[in-house]
């Protein structure tokens, strides 16, 4: 089954903020067929029926709220709305990942928390920053160093602009980390830290070749900021990409 090119919600949170169901109807208008939400606990029920009405499917999640809340409330409410992927996207602190130690806490807490999400039959996921990939140990950015304490069923969400960023040769990451990598956050930009984002192929990131290095990676488009409308860049994100599979 081939998986339908994503949106992560963060990237119209504002827009969620005045009519959600409006914000999904016009990324479904769009063409995409998936969504990633960015807090799973925010009626859960009400996006789900959303959701389903509009014939998109939920990715994954993203859940800060596993690091500030009871486990089990966050996991009932990922499983309303409808996948077995959790993602923990930040929340640790930057400089953990700058010694093997403070790696290894982190791989700790999340191997914890993969034990409570194994009991809903769901698997958890980490995403990168920058931070998580500039600090090399023995050579190897913390990311990897990462990946190699963590439990087995624990995957990656690797953000290919951020990976960029931080340093990283992304096709050779990707490469290394194999099947680990279970969706790639799509965006591009000028390439900075602080710079608005732009539409998928508008920047200078080379996306065919961060994709064509992980092939079985759900694709999900963030724009963390966007210097134009955030739909139009939505639609010409949608519009390259569908373009590169078809080429």
């Amino acid at each position: 089954m081939v998986k339908p090119l994503g949106v992560q919600l963060y990237t119209v949170r504002d827009q969620m903020k005045v009519d959600r169901d409006q914000v999904l109807r016009r990324i479904a208008d769009i063409g995409y067929g998936a969504v990633e939400p960015y807090d799973p606990t925010d009626d859960p029920k009400g996006f789900r029926t959303v959701v389903d009405d509009l014939g998109l499917t939920v990715s994954s999640t993203h859940a800060y709220a596993l690091l500030s809340q009871e486990p089990d409330a966050v996991l009932d409410a990922v499983a309303t709305i409808g996948t077995d992927l959790v993602i923990i996207p930040g929340g640790i602190p930057h400089e953990d990942f700058t010694t093997r130690d403070g790696i290894a806490r982190t791989a700790d807490l999340l191997n914890g928390l993969a034990g409570h999400a194994a009991r809903y039959g769901m698997r958890l996921g980490y995403h990168n920053h920058w931070w998580e990939i500039e600090p090399r140990i023995d050579g190897a950015h913390a990311i990897e160093v990462l990946a190699g304490l963590l439990a087995p069923e624990l995957f990656l969400e690797i953000d290919t602009y951020w990976a960029a960023v931080g340093g990283a040769d992304v096709p050779g990451l990707l490469g290394r980390l194999g099947d680990r990598v279970l969706a790639l956050h799509v965006k591009d930009g000028p390439g900075g830290t602080e710079q608005p984002h732009t539409a998928v192929g508008q920047g200078v990131m080379p996306v065919r070749d961060f994709l064509d290095a992980a092939p079985d990676a759900w694709r999900i488009v963030e724009l963390d900021d966007c210097a134009t409308d955030i739909y139009d860049a939505l639609a010409e994100s949608h519009a390259y990409l569908t373009g590169l599979e078809r080429a």
